[in-house]
């Protein structure tokens, strides 16, 4: 069960992030913690993080962003949500606000692009596509095994509801990627696996994937040993045997990463599936900088358009 928490935001609503891919893109959190409860999130090692069952939403977040717009002096182009929270959580009044902050940013020509593993109401769809050519959409999806996602990812949405909101989000017109992210060592690497899942998204009509490893800090390791069956935990934790040590772009820190063969030999996996599919797959440098060169997308990938210079920029 959910305890939301109603506070007031003391920093700016539009700040950078961290992560390379992100450089110069403003971004959004509209809460602190996630009422998805990944279990493998980063972010239950942050300062701000509630804890497992809460979930602080910023009510003054729409009065701030309408003053912050104002008074920039530079437009911002682009709006990513969110680097440490999830624009569609199964919590009314997160989505309702969600609903309210995209409505002002569109209705000002402002481009977003969000990643979400959750539901997207019917209302939000209908405004996304309406702003279409504003608009691109990451979602998250590891795997069809609705038992391993309640056990990684408890209160996201099922993934045949992932799979039919990519499909409606391809139909509208708004560009669409999914991102294979973290792919789980034992769990979710399997190569028939990964060949029905890529299969599936075919289906959808997207042409883009992203993908990435699940790497560990300590505060990852507590969660899934708390929240893990033990022997699931050690049969995960057993993939970490020959672990790397990787210095990430993300925040200046270093993670406990599968080893440099073993990430290649899933990545080359991942790649040989999806060109079966006309699919182009993609590895964040920013998770894996002693593999991967160039971005993952996870800003968007936009065409030109009249009037909106590129590269996205924060100022």
């Amino acid at each position: 069960m959910i305890e939301l928490q109603i506070v007031d935001r003391k920093s700016p609503v539009l700040a950078p992030a961290g992560l390379p891919c992100l450089w110069r893109v403003a971004t959004i959190n509209l809460t602190a913690g996630c009422a998805h409860g990944c279990i493998y999130c980063y972010t239950r090692g942050y300062r701000n993080y509630p804890g497992q069952t809460r979930v602080n939403l910023y009510a003054n977040t729409l009065e701030k962003l309408r003053s912050e717009l104002r008074r920039k002096r530079t437009a911002i182009a682009t709006v990513y949500f969110s680097p440490s929270s999830d624009l569609f959580q199964p919590v009314p009044e997160v989505l309702e606000m969600a609903h309210h902050v995209l409505a002002l940013l569109l209705e000002r020509g402002i481009r977003v692009v969000f990643l979400t593993k959750g539901a997207i109401p019917e209302k939000h769809r209908r405004l996304l596509g309406a702003n279409a050519p504003l608009v691109c959409a990451e979602i998250g999806l590891t795997s069809l095994n609705d038992s391993l996602l309640r056990l990684f990812e408890p209160f996201a949405a099922p993934a045949n509801e992932r799979l039919r909101q990519i499909g409606d989000l391809v139909r509208l017109g708004i560009g669409t990627d999914v991102r294979l992210d973290p792919i789980i060592p034992g769990f979710t690497d399997d190569e028939s696996c990964l060949r029905e899942l890529i299969a599936a998204i075919a289906v959808c009509g997207v042409k883009s994937i992203a993908a990435s490893r699940l790497f560990l800090r300590p505060a990852i390791i507590t969660s899934l040993q708390k929240n893990l069956p033990p022997d699931q935990f050690a049969k995960l934790m057993a993939a970490f045997s020959t672990a790397d040590r990787v210095d990430i772009n993300a925040d200046n820190g270093s993670i406990r990463a599968i080893s440099a063969a073993n990430r290649c030999g899933i990545y080359d996996r991942v790649k040989a599936i999806a060109a079966e599919f006309g699919i182009q797959v993609s590895n964040c440098a920013c998770k894996n900088p002693d593999l991967a060169r160039g971005s993952c997308g996870i800003a968007g990938h936009w065409q030109p358009s009249p009037g909106i210079s590129l590269p996205l920029l924060f100022q």
